[in-house]
């Protein structure tokens, strides 16, 4: 038994030494403090930078994590208190929401078309900016006296009394349409005047048959009034017409003659100067060029003056059978109105086809026509 006993029990080289075991008060607390010391395990070194062994650990654990996958690239997905689900953060790569196009691999290719739109329309920017500018010049050049001016001293002449023409007639029609309004006035009057003698002649027997007269009578100028304002108002629209649709149709085509001589003495001009300068390989290209545009636009000039000569010529003409009938219209209105021959003032609106407007009955309704 004392053997067996003797056997079990460590020697005294084995046993540790109690001195060795606890030789400092803080291995003391931290062997009685198990968080404390495992904080402590972690190496320090004297000016508190971390010890190589953390460094080696971190990198290790960078090399465990999947490439791609980085600490600012992760997101937390956050559940309310009625979920189901507790908190859960989830470490992935962190991607923006986006629509999902389609994409195609391989070169972009333009369209032709839209290209080619593209650069005809600055070659015409270009074309009429070259044109504008030319033609300013050729006009601040002529009014200054500097500049040379195609002139044809026929056609500029019957363009001149064609606008003088237009401003007087312009004042006839003016003055017309105030006729037809003072005259308008008058019949009103007329008519309220007739009516009132005949009110007056039924209430007055004494007067009766006075004012029965002077009823009659106004009444007969307001009919012949009402007839003659027919006729001016017909000379009116007839005359209206001629200025402002046939004669300022003319004066349109005028408009684009002139213009079309600007670009004509504009190109020409250019051209000149031009065929001053030398002639050498880098000039050439360019008289030609530009004897090209004075060709074409010298075409148009002379095209536009043909056509200028000729509604010219076709106006007159107009304008001679309008204003003929007109006048002698207005004339025979005129004088069978103050002569009092009511007769005369009919046939006269019967001949020119002037048709008058019964008063009080208005116009027929559009079913009424059909």
């Amino acid at each position: 038994m004392s053997d067996h006993t003797s056997d079990t029990t460590p020697n005294d080289a084995t046993l540790p030494d109690p001195e060795d075991v606890v030789s400092d008060p803080e291995d003391l607390t931290m062997a009685q403090d198990p968080a404390r010391s495992t904080a402590a395990e972690i190496p320090v070194t004297s000016n508190g930078d971390f010890d190589e062994t953390e460094h080696n650990f971190n990198m290790d654990l960078k090399r465990s994590v999947p490439v791609g996958l980085g600490l600012s690239e992760t997101h937390m997905i956050s559940h309310g208190f009625d979920s189901t689900k507790e908190g859960i953060v989830e470490a992935g790569p962190f991607q923006a929401e986006r629509p999902r196009t389609q994409q195609r691999s391989g070169p972009v290719v333009l369209a032709e078309e839209p290209r080619s739109t593209a650069i005809e329309k600055l070659e015409l920017v270009r074309r009429w900016s070259l044109n504008t500018y030319k033609c300013t010049r050729q006009i601040l050049s002529e009014k200054l006296g500097r500049g040379s001016r195609t002139v044809d001293l026929e056609l500029e002449a019957q363009i001149e009394i064609l606008r003088d023409n237009k401003k007087k007639y312009e004042h006839v029609l003016k003055l017309a349409q105030t006729l037809s309004a003072q005259l308008y006035q008058m019949v009103q009057t007329q008519r309220q005047l007739g009516d009132a003698f005949a009110d007056l002649s039924l209430k007055s027997l004494e007067l009766h048959e006075e004012f029965g007269y002077n009823a009659d009578t106004q009444k007969l100028l307001a009919k012949n009034g009402e007839t003659l304002l027919g006729a001016i108002n017909f000379f009116i629209s007839s005359v209206n017409t001629l200025v402002n649709k046939t004669i300022e149709d003319t004066l349109i085509t005028v408009k684009q003659y002139e213009t079309a001589r600007i670009e004509y003495d504009a190109y020409r001009t250019d051209l000149e100067e031009l065929n001053l300068g030398p002639r050498d390989a880098t000039t050439m290209p360019k008289i030609e060029q530009s004897q090209q545009m004075f060709q074409m636009h010298k075409e148009k000039y002379d095209k536009m003056r043909g056509d200028v000569s000729v509604k010219l010529k076709f106006l007159e003409e107009n304008k001679v059978k309008v204003l003929h009938n007109q006048l002698v219209l207005f004339h025979n209105a005129i004088a069978a109105y103050f002569a009092g021959n009511q007769k005369q003032l009919e046939q006269t609106l019967k001949q020119f086809h002037v048709k008058l407007k019964t008063p009080g009955v208005d116009a027929p309704s559009w079913l009424e026509e059909q």
